[in-house]
């Protein structure tokens, strides 16, 4: 039998290689690209569900600038959770990874203890604080009379519901803990060694190896949880509703209100491209800082 030349079972390859993953191009073409291309077109109309299309230009967006003070709000408020969430949750999240990084009994359980809260929906979690941040029978509150400091009002006082929020965001940090795990163990043993034999401690030990050699890795975490607390949602739909006086009006609350509750798509989909354009710019900002802070192994990059 003759063998079949190269070329034709590189095309045979290249033919089933398509054909494995035609699945996943069509899948992101139906339930990405497309949904992605129709609120842009969407963003340049003034439809309503029920109503019919009508071109309207950019108006959708002078109307967020000049015309809609809760826009600005919802913005003003997910910029403050998200200034406040994420370095909270990088610390938590590091010294979480830190304590789990030592050779202790029992160590498979208290990594299971720390990442349960992260195998808890979302739901479930924000019904759990609730009861905590509860003024009258609620845990916190508890917990604060009975070392005689007045209580709080938490997430029902206009002040202190951010703030709450951004305490509660601490509770889910397993993710980027497992991550910062992932990090510690990767750090090369011989620069520890090399530490002691220059006479360091633990100090040194920790600001001149553990904390640069750890940096991309705060960094891949500094920008996850960025986009995360950018899409904050649950905290406000079930717990608060974005009150009390919208002071928890977080951005793609809003936006959900404006799309389901008052049917503006169009306007919704002007406030979407909005967001997504805003988390590129955050996004390419804290990429672009990155060549004065994060230290890889071979050099910086820029």
């Amino acid at each position: 039998m003759r063998a079949q030349p190269r070329s034709g079972i590189v095309r045979m390859e290249r033919k089933w290689g398509i054909a494995f993953a035609l699945p996943a191009i069509i899948g992101f073409v139906v339930f990405v690209f497309g949904p992605m291309v129709a609120s842009l077109v969407f963003s340049l109309t003034d439809w309503s569900i029920g109503s019919d299309f009508r071109f309207v230009g950019l108006d959708n967006y002078r109307q967020m600038t000049t015309g809609d003070p809760l826009f600005s709000k919802s913005l003003y408020v997910t910029l403050y959770y998200t200034i406040g969430s994420v370095p909270l949750c990088m610390l938590a999240a590091f010294l979480v990874a830190m304590l789990l990084n030592q050779k202790v009994k029992a160590l498979p359980i208290f990594r299971t203890i720390y990442y349960l809260p992260v195998l808890v929906p979302s739901i479930a979690n924000s019904m759990l604080w609730l009861w905590l941040f509860n003024p009258d029978f609620g845990l916190f509150n508890s917990a604060l009379r009975s070392v005689g400091l007045p209580g709080s009002q938490w997430i029902y006082s206009e002040t202190a519901a951010i703030p709450s929020l951004i305490l509660m965001s601490s509770w889910g940090v397993g993710n980027a803990a497992v991550i910062f795990l992932a990090g510690l163990q990767g750090v090369p043993r011989h620069l520890y060694e090399a530490v002691e034999v220059d006479g360091g401690g633990a100090l040194r030990k920790f600001w001149h190896v553990t904390l640069p050699s750890m940096t991309p890795t705060i960094f891949f975490n500094v920008i996850m949880g960025m986009i995360g607390t950018l899409q904050v949602f649950d905290q406000a739909y079930v717990m608060t509703n974005g009150g009390p006086n919208n002071a928890t009006l977080f951005y793609i609350f809003y936006l959900y209100r404006k799309a389901f509750a008052e049917t503006e798509m169009a306007y919704a989909s002007a406030m979407a491209w909005v967001l997504f354009l805003l988390i590129m710019a955050l996004t390419a900002l804290v990429f672009r800082s990155s060549r004065f802070w994060v230290y890889y192994e071979g050099g910086n990059k820029p």
